[in-house]
This record gives C-alpha cells, structure tokens and sequence, in this order.
C-alpha cells in the first residue's frame, strides 16, 4: 500500500531489505565478538573488576552522590533555561525594535560560544566578583553555562515553533479583537507547545549530558568526576566507564519516554476539548426543535 511519503517495496526490493538486515545484523554481531573477544584478551571481563558495583559502597560513596548532583545541576538549569528561552524567543517576535534587537544579540551571542567556555568564564566571575564559597562555585558556574547557552538555544526552538503555525490562527485572533499578547498567550503557544516539545526534550537531554563539562574542567562533583575517584580507588577505569554509560542512557530514556507521554497527552487533550451537550442544551440551541424535530415548534 503507497502513502504520499513512500512507495510500497516490490519483491526485489522487500529481497534486496531482508538481505541488507541480515547483512547488518551480521555485522553488528561481529562488533559485539571483537569487543567481548578484545576485552577478555585485556582481562577486562574478570569479576574482581565488576565485583566492586555489586556492594553498596561503590553506589553509596560515588555513584549515586555523583548522579544526584547532576541532576542538581540539571533540573536548576531546566528552570531556569525553560522560561529565560520562553521570554527571549517571543522577544525576537516583538514588533518593537528596541525589544526584538536587544533580545537577537543576546541570543545569537550566547549561541555562538561553546558551553566549557561559558563554565569556565562563570567560574572565574563568581571567584573573583562574587562571595560565592569555594564549595559552592563549581555548582553556580555549571548552572550558569548551561542556562546561558541553552537558553539562547531555546530561544530559537520557541520562535521557530510559534512562526511554523499557520498565519491564519493569528489572523483570526486579531479579527476577534485579541491583542497580540492575547494572541500570543492564549492561541499561538498552546498549539506550538505540542510542536516544539520533541525539540525541547532533545536540549534537556543535552543540559545533563553537559553538566560532565563541569566535572572535567573545573571540578563539579557530577556523575563523571566520581567516576574517575572510583576507578581510582578501584582500578577498573573501563568498568567505570561502562556503568555510568548505562546510567547515563537510563536518566535520558526516562526523561524522552516522560516527554513522549507528556506529548501524547497534550494532543488526546486537544483532541477532546469540545463540551458535551446534553438534550436540553440542543433544545436551548436550537428552538425551533421541538419534539424531536425540526420546524414543528417554529410552525406552532
């Protein structure tokens, strides 16, 4: 059956997919025997470097304290990124120049300048301009770079998300006598809301990958930081490293599915917002129903 996206595959084509699924799905085995095979030569599948994630103190110590420090980190970046995006993205809509400008250069300026630098800048700031503590720097610097450049990347996902729906819903406010910032507030970002949430939830991910960015370079004790301080003390680096890949792909996939369901209930919700009418209220809408039928109660 053909779609408007695609034609249905012919018998040569369904032979030539079923032929190049089993040729990737060779391909990907082998990968897997060269990594197993590899490690096993290294002797890096020996318990005793596994073991140590099986206790509570490897957890308890590193890895969890790690982890809730980047999800610190990450959900204060989320806050305040979220509405900073928000404000600046309808800025650049405004049909004042002394707004849309202002808010164009900030944007784009803190759009164009990698994350690690913003860290880096905000971290020296806060030490020599500030009162902020020695313990609580590196948390404020992080913070600080993330929301700045994801703000700014936010900011253009709400624009292009209010300007992708179509110029009738905006014509037909003003027709009805809303103000733009009625428009804006009551018609255009609910619909793009639904729009720009795939987009939304792929920069969330990217604010708590990010935050490993701090413990790097200037010290946060995030998830990867304590990993290195485990597979110090444990002398399993590539363990380590394994772990938190997985824990790291487990928080993301919370987060996508979380956001799937989010989505899905938005446009259930759209779908089903008319009221329902009970026999009365027809009868009240349409009088001249009467008796179950139209244009008897007009003719009497």
């Amino acid at each position: 059956m053909s779609s408007v996206l695609y034609d249905t595959p012919g018998p040569r084509a369904r032979r030539r997919n079923a032929l190049l699924s089993v040729v990737f799905v060779l391909l990907l085995a082998l990968l897997v025997w060269w990594v197993w095979r590899t490690m096993d030569d290294k002797g890096q599948l020996q318990w005793s470097l596994w073991k140590p994630f099986t206790t509570s103190d490897a957890w308890t110590t590193y890895l969890l304290p790690g982890l809730g420090d980047t999800l610190k980190a990450a959900a204060l970046s989320m806050a305040i990124a979220l509405p900073l995006g928000a404000f600046f993205g309808i800025a650049r809509m405004s049909d004042h120049r002394w707004v849309r400008v202002p808010a164009g250069v900030v944007v784009e300026f803190f759009r164009s300048i990698p994350v690690l630098l913003l860290m880096l800048f905000a971290n020296e700031f806060y030490a020599r301009s500030t009162g902020v503590g020695t313990e609580d720097r590196p948390l404020y610097a992080v913070v600080t770079g993330l929301v700045l450049y994801n703000a700014s990347v936010l900011a253009e996902i709400v624009r292009a998300g209010i300007l992708a729906l179509p110029k009738g819903q905006t014509e037909a406010a003003y027709a009805i006598g809303l103000r733009k910032g009625q428009t804006m507030k009551s018609i255009l970002l609910p619909q793009a809301v639904t729009a720009m949430l795939p987009a939304i939830v792929s920069q969330l991910v990217v604010i708590v990958k990010d935050t490993a960015l701090g413990g790097v370079m200037i010290g946060y004790t995030e998830l990867l930081n304590t990993r290195s301080t485990l597979a110090a003390n444990y002398a399993n680096v590539v363990q380590s490293f394994v772990v938190v890949a997985i824990i790291y792909i487990v928080v993301n996939f919370l987060l996508t599915s979380f956001a799937s369901w989010l989505e899905g209930r938005l446009r259930r919700n759209k779908r089903s917002t008319g009221a329902v009418l009970s026999a009365e209220d027809t009868v009240e809408l349409n009088p001249a129903e009467v008796g179950g039928s139209y244009g008897t109660g007009a003719a009497t």
